[in-house]
Formats: structure tokens, sequence, C-alpha cells
């Protein structure tokens, strides 16, 4: 049986939220499985010396254009959040103590409801009093889920989860692995899926 492919993302990353529109329904036609990461950029930085886009001079004015024209080519729902962009240390930890407690299905679909929440409504999903309630939307006790996320085991967890996608060679958001061999970019998924399709590029 075919290895899952691993999806690695910042919650606060746009390029991160156009591939969680697209990785699962590309999966599916392969007959492959996803396993979602959720990442925290500020930590994998430290080790990179990469920076935030907007951050960057030139480069942060083109990612704004590219970001609104990249949503419009693909016909997905995107609205410029402010701030932009902000900590998803809170999101992060919610999405795997979900999926520790209600399992990966749950846990994709919280996630999908955070990048929605954040990309298209422009929520500050950095608030509890934010988060809370889109857990609920879903079926998910609210005040469990923010408990859970604030655990030190939870804390730890994404910790590791990080430190372990250094280790494979992620440094940025969205990073798809798939059976050994690195994505980056949402722009590479023309890409992957010949990969899924012959084995090879």
């Amino acid at each position: 049986m075919s290895q899952p492919i691993d999806f690695y993302f910042d919650f606060s990353s746009p390029y991160g939220y156009f591939a969680s529109t697209r990785i699962d329904r590309l999966a599916e036609r392969y007959g492959r499985t996803v396993k979602w990461h959720p990442l925290l950029l500020g930590v994998i930085f430290k080790t990179t010396g990469g920076a935030p886009l907007p951050a960057v001079p030139l480069k942060g004015d083109y990612a704004f254009r590219d970001f609104e024209r990249s949503a419009r080519f693909h016909g997905i729902a995107y609205h410029r959040p402010e701030p932009f962009p902000l900590p998803t240390q809170l999101a992060a930890r919610a999405m795997l103590w979900v999926g520790q407690t209600m399992g990966d299905a749950k846990a994709v679909e919280f996630a999908q409801a955070v990048f929605r929440a954040y990309f298209v409504d422009g929520r500050k999903i950095i608030d509890p009093d934010v988060i809370g309630p889109l857990a609920a939307a879903i079926g998910i006790d609210a005040a469990a889920l923010i408990d859970g996320a604030n655990s030190a085991d939870i804390k730890e967890r994404l910790k590791a989860e990080i430190e372990a996608a250094v280790a494979r060679g992620v440094f940025g958001s969205p990073f798809v692995i798939a059976d050994g061999e690195p994505f980056w970019g949402f722009d590479r998924f023309d890409q992957l899926e010949a990969f899924l399709k012959n084995g090879s590029i």
C-alpha cells in the first residue's frame, strides 16, 4: 500500500491555505491519503535564517500581489487578513489535540475551519475566543480544546513535530513530502501530481 503524503503548513501562510484546499483531492486521485502537520514558521526561520514575506523588501510587496492573483487564478476564496502574519501556536496545538483525542479526520476539519476563519473571514485565530467557537461549530468542546491546546504534553508534542520536520528538510509552507520526494510551495503542485501519477519526474 502506498505511503501517506505528508503535508506541512503554518496557519498564517496564504500558500499553505491555498494548498489545504487542494491536497486531499489531489492525493485521492492517485489512491493516496494525507497526513497534515501544523508548523510554526517562526521557529523554523530561526534555523534557516528566513523571515516572514511581508518583512522582506520588494519580495513582500510582490507576495501580497501574488496572494491575490493566485487565489483568483485557482478560484479560491481569499481576503487579506489583518494583522498578517500572526502567531499560530494556539491553532497548531489545538489541531494536534483534536487529532490526538478525536482522530485525524476531525483534526483536518478543524484545520480547514481555522484557515477559512483567517483567510476568508479575517478572524484573529490567535484568540481563544475565536478558536473555541470554531471548534464548537464542528462539534468539539471549546473549553476542552483550549485546555488541551495549552497542556504541557501538547506543547511538547508540537515542539517535537517541528524538530522532526526540520530533520526531514522542511523549511517552508506548504511543504509536501511524497515517497521521500520534497515539494515546496503551492506552485509545485503540478510537479507533485506528475510525481504521484508517474512515480518520478
